[in-house]
């Protein structure tokens, strides 16, 4: 009968997998208003998009008495939108605060200290709320170490074998030591550290 989305835990990404596996269009993305839209008068309550939240930030009721208790659970629901926003391994960048272009990764590097660099492309873009925090990503590494994130192309690819984005580059003294391929979820932020620390302490 009708679609809620929980915005409070809702990365309001144009990528959203609810809108994509839609069969109505009842939900969709308004460029400029920046945000998802609902159109319930198309809404068939298939629940196709619920399924695809990996947040469970959609929800489909099936009568009215189901819609009002769940929009109940919305306005009770204790997380803000600020706890969601902040800038993580896998997501879409959120401030231009760590974005650096491709041509200067080699002069990031140079550091002395650590060099944390995501690769990422639109593709690879995954939920926020399911990533992992750069604060949290780098909290037990060296205070001085440095993390950017950069939009990869073929050549950065090829340069340093990247196979699967995103793809976090780790760099000691200048020198290249090592990557890492592929997305890792918040629940699996323990297994991520733990390679990261392997690759350093080599």
């Amino acid at each position: 009968m009708s679609v809620l989305i929980n915005f409070k835990i809702c990365d309001n990404a144009k990528e959203c997998g609810g809108i994509a596996v839609c069969p109505t269009g009842a939900l969709s993305y308004d460029d400029e208003k920046e945000q998802i839209v609902i159109d319930n008068d198309k809404c068939i309550s298939c629940g196709a998009c619920k399924n695809e939240c990996p947040v469970q930030a959609i929800m489909v009721a099936k009568d009215k008495e189901e819609y009002e208790r769940m929009k109940k659970e919305i306005d009770e629901d204790k997380r803000t939108i600020k706890d969601l926003f902040v800038d993580r391994y896998g997501a879409m960048p959120l401030s231009e605060f760590f974005i650096i272009d491709s041509k200067d990764i080699e002069e990031k590097s140079k550091s002395s200290n650590i060099v944390l660099i995501e690769v990422f492309n639109d593709d690879s873009i995954q939920c926020l709320l399911k990533s992992i925090p750069i604060k949290e990503l780098t909290e037990d590494l060296p205070s001085d170490t440095l993390f950017y994130k950069v939009e990869g192309n073929d050549e950065v690819l090829k340069k340093y074998d990247i196979k699967e984005l995103p793809s976090l580059l780790i760099f000691k003294k200048g020198s290249l030591i090592g990557h890492i391929d592929g997305y890792y979820t918040y629940d699996e932020k323990e297994k991520f550290d733990k390679e990261i620390k392997e690759i350093i302490e080599k």
